[in-house]
């Protein structure tokens, strides 16, 4: 039991911190996850799975894969969906039976494999998949409409092809029995829609028995994740590999219903997952044996080349034929198809099946499984930010600033972001407040930014930091509670409430964004500093000016904002954070307008700087 913890302990830190590290150097998770299993399995010997939890391990697995579809389906918002213009419909009712034929003519003829296993194996390597594809979005800077596509795509089709793969393995099993395909296709065809209907009933009765309070705060997410499971195990009793189908659809349908009371439980499941997806990838990248690689044969090599540069694309260019996809991002969604998790499990859990029908090259499945999702992961993984950029699909290339609240300082805080070529836009309520940011050029957006039709009509990945500027502490406060978990804790921020008296300490700071200023100003300050003429002054610091002398150079009453650093990223001064000014950085202070200060100081300071 002790070694089962440590493998436990250690797993988790391998994935965690290939995730980190990923987040640290821009490279891919995925990868990173993939070299850390092998180093700890194959390798080094540290972790063994398949010793360690025995007949516990696919179990384990599947049930873990669940728990990411199932999440991955809340995610997935029918106005989400309309945004892919129907590309998603197409790929699903095209791309996965001419998916299908074309890689099992291609295991066929280029892999070898007999038919009734280049069946099958085509079946699984129809999906994509979350565990994979959902990393690699969070990394990479793609336009909303291929991301929505790819995202959609990888976790609708995933259930879909462990169906494929069942339909084959229960026609061979039964084809000696007299078994028909049409007789298989109906029962999987009525198990499968009895698996919807069963995740459709769950979703239902907790979308009738959370908002009535039947269920209290701190029990809703232990239920959720029992009834996922338990949906899921139901599922596969009626029939094998019907689980994921049932938890995808409950997700789905979950996440479609409006339900306020599960917004607490995002945070919370959303770590689930990453946890989830950072052990199962090691786990089962652990399992590699070096001994099944050694079947690997040349030919194999044509098979993967086949696989990226043929299936794939053929499948997307003929799914998305006279679409209104455009060209590029067609091009993109046909190059971005790497496999993981599923497409693994199910190719170890079948070649048994198969070697037990008496087909031998049920033992390759592996093999070709792990060189599949290796070759996949590195060419998807390292390719996917050049491949965007190349085909003009790429988000926002510089993330900006979102200011909600348009105000006459808000709207002097744009203008110098825009001067500093930093992408600004003013959200606001009122159609009349914006209209000096109108009229100025600045970008707008017009509604209440709470709203929940928000998340459609704008994408919020284009800003890396968002600052609550209305004449309302307490509203500023909510925004920046809102968007925390989306933005990031540490980019959210607002004026006032961080001062001495007793006035400015009206919420507690686990409320409230951070507090622009070292001051904490609150927005009355504020309001008084701009009428009485304040301004904002930017400076760039080198070798030979640094911090202390711009400081020195400002006005006493002056307060340092923020930092522009020279990768664009954006570092507020706080009432509890102090960014570490560098050689390059530009610093924006707010303060008394220059015309106050004395003609000889401000040539010479004007002189220091410009020589700096």
């Amino acid at each position: 039991m002790q070694q089962q913890a440590l493998v436990f302990a250690l797993i988790g830190i391998l994935g965690i911190g290939a995730q980190w590290i990923a987040w640290r150097t821009g490279w891919p998770a995925i990868a990173l996850m993939l070299a850390a299993g092998v180093l700890a399995g194959p390798v080094t010997g540290l972790v063994v799975p398949e010793h360690t939890f025995g007949d516990l391990l696919e179990p384990m697995v599947s049930v873990a894969v669940a728990l990411i579809l199932f999440e991955g389906g809340l995610s997935l918002n029918f106005r989400e969906l309309r945004r892919t213009e129907g590309a998603v419909t197409r790929l699903m009712v095209i791309g996965i039976p001419v998916g299908w034929v074309l890689g099992t003519l291609a295991c066929y003829y280029i892999a070898g494999l007999v038919w009734p296993v280049a069946v099958l194996f085509a079946g699984i390597l129809v999906v994509t998949g979350p565990t994979v594809v959902i990393p690699l979005l969070r990394q990479s800077n793609v336009a909303p409409r291929p991301r929505a596509i790819l995202k959609w795509e990888a976790i609708v089709n995933d259930p879909f092809g462990a169906l494929c793969a069942v339909i084959t393995y229960e026609y061979l099993r039964r084809v000696d029995e007299g078994g028909t395909l049409l007789s298989v296709l109906a029962a999987l065809l009525a198990a499968a829609v009895v698996a919807g209907l069963i995740g459709y009933g769950v979703a239902r009765a907790i979308a009738w028995a959370f908002p009535r309070g039947h269920v209290p705060e701190y029990l809703k997410a232990p239920i959720l994740l029992v009834a996922v499971i338990g949906t899921f195990v139901l599922s596969n009793l009626i029939q094998q590999e019907t689980g994921l189908l049932a938890v995808t659809v409950m997700g789905v349908a979950i996440a479609n219903m409006r339900l306020d009371s599960l917004r607490d439980i995002h945070p919370f499941k959303e770590n689930v997952t990453v946890l989830l997806i950072s052990g199962v990838f090691v786990l089962l990248s652990a399992s590699l044996d070096f001994n099944v690689l050694r079947q690997f044969e040349w030919r194999f090599i044509a098979y993967l080349l086949a696989l990226l540069f043929l299936v794939r694309p053929a499948t997307v260019l003929l799914s998305l034929a006279f679409s209104k996809i455009p060209w590029n991002e067609r091009l993109l969604v046909a190059w971005i198809a790497p496999r993981g998790v599923v497409a693994v499990a199910m190719s170890g859990l079948f070649a048994l099946r198969l070697d037990q029908l008496g087909y031998g090259n049920g033992s390759i499945l592996v093999t070709l499984s792990f060189s599949v999702v290796v070759a996949t992961i590195v060419a998807h993984g390292f390719s996917i930010r050049y491949v965007a950029r190349w085909l003009g699909v790429l988000g926002a290339r510089k993330r900006g600033l979102l200011i909600v609240g348009s105000t006459p300082w808000s709207l002097s805080l744009a203008d110098q972001l825009r001067q500093l070529e930093v992408p600004v836009m003013i959200a606001d309520t009122s159609w009349q407040r914006l209209s000096m940011a109108r009229q100025a050029g600045i970008p707008t957006y017009h509604g209440e930014i709470l709203a929940e039709s928000t998340e459609e009509r704008l994408d919020l990945a284009q800003f890396q930091v968002l600052v609550a500027t209305t004449d309302s502490e307490a509203y500023n406060a909510l925004v920046c509670s809102e968007f925390a978990p989306d933005i990031g804790r540490d980019s959210v921020y607002q004026l006032g409430g961080m001062g001495d008296d007793e006035d400015h300490r009206s919420l507690p700071e686990a409320l409230r964004g951070r507090a622009m200023f070292t001051s904490g100003l609150g927005v009355a300050e504020i309001m008084e500093r701009e009428r009485a003429g304040w301004t904002f002054r930017k400076t760039r610091l080198s070798e030979q000016f640094d911090f202390a002398d711009a400081r020195a150079a400002l006005p006493e009453e002056a307060d340092i904002l923020f930092l522009l650093r020279k990768d664009g990223k954006i570092r507020f001064f706080t009432h509890a954070s102090r960014p570490a000014p560098q050689p390059g950085d530009i610093v924006v202070s707010y303060g008394p307008s220059r015309h106050g200060e004395p003609e000889g100081l401000r040539t010479a300071n004007e002189k220091k700087e410009a020589t700096a």
